[in-house]
């Protein structure tokens, strides 16, 4: 369980200094995510090899980063459907570490062998919970009835969100798969690098950014 203490930690630490940078805004969110930027590309460039790769992962990481920016900065709606999702992100991640680790179910897919079915259900859960906490949240960021969250569709998007957040980790780990490495970094501990932080968050915003756009939230 110490890798385990490790995320949670890291994650305690990550996600209010995030979410500092995203309620500022103007310059704060927009140099916050340059850093990514430029921190995600080394990363890339300095692991993987493959063209092809290098040009999905950059694309992914850019679209990202701009589904971040828009989600910021449109409407309070986009606001807090960006804060919702990064919350989500990080308890589908500790849900589906806790279940992996207690239940040991069988194997999810060859893609990423720590996957396995236990730990997706414990994503879905723990992303389910998520709804009830940014209720509580929104109250103290923005005038939102935070009531809208009680509606039975908010709980069938974090199950969509869960489903993006596991495919964009599977996803990331099938091209470290093809160039045989574990993380794309050292820096955030029992996570190894920014890209393994933000892989399944890049997946996450770029579905919310559909989401919004084809206004089903909120």
């Amino acid at each position: 369980m110490k890798n385990l203490e490790k995320r949670v930690l890291t994650s305690i630490i990550v996600f209010p200094f995030s979410i500092f940078f995203i309620i500022k805004g103007g310059y704060y969110i927009v140099s916050f995510l340059y850093a990514i930027l430029i921190l995600g590309n080394f990363e890339v460039f300095s692991n993987f090899k493959k063209k092809l790769t290098i040009i999905v992962l950059d694309l992914i990481l850019v679209a990202s980063l701009f589904a971040i920016l828009f989600l910021r900065n449109d409407t309070a709606s986009s606001y807090v459907l960006l804060i919702w999702v990064i919350i989500l992100t990080i308890a589908s991640d500790i849900g589906g570490y806790i279940f992996g680790k207690l239940f040991k179910w069988k194997k999810l897919t060859k893609i990423s062998p720590n996957k396995t079915v236990s730990g997706a259900i414990g994503s879905f859960i723990f992303s389910i919970l998520s709804v009830f906490l940014i209720g509580f949240i929104i109250e103290f960021l923005t005038e939102i009835d935070s009531e809208i969250f009680q509606k039975p569709r908010y709980f069938i998007l974090a199950i969509i969100f869960s489903l993006a957040a596991q495919v964009g980790d599977i996803t990331i780990s099938y091209f470290k798969r093809l160039e045989k490495i574990k993380d794309t970094g050292k820096l955030l501990p029992g996570h190894g690098g920014i890209f393994d932080r933000i892989d399944s968050l890049m997946f996450v915003v770029i579905t919310a950014y559909i989401i919004y756009y084809f206004k089903i939230f909120p």
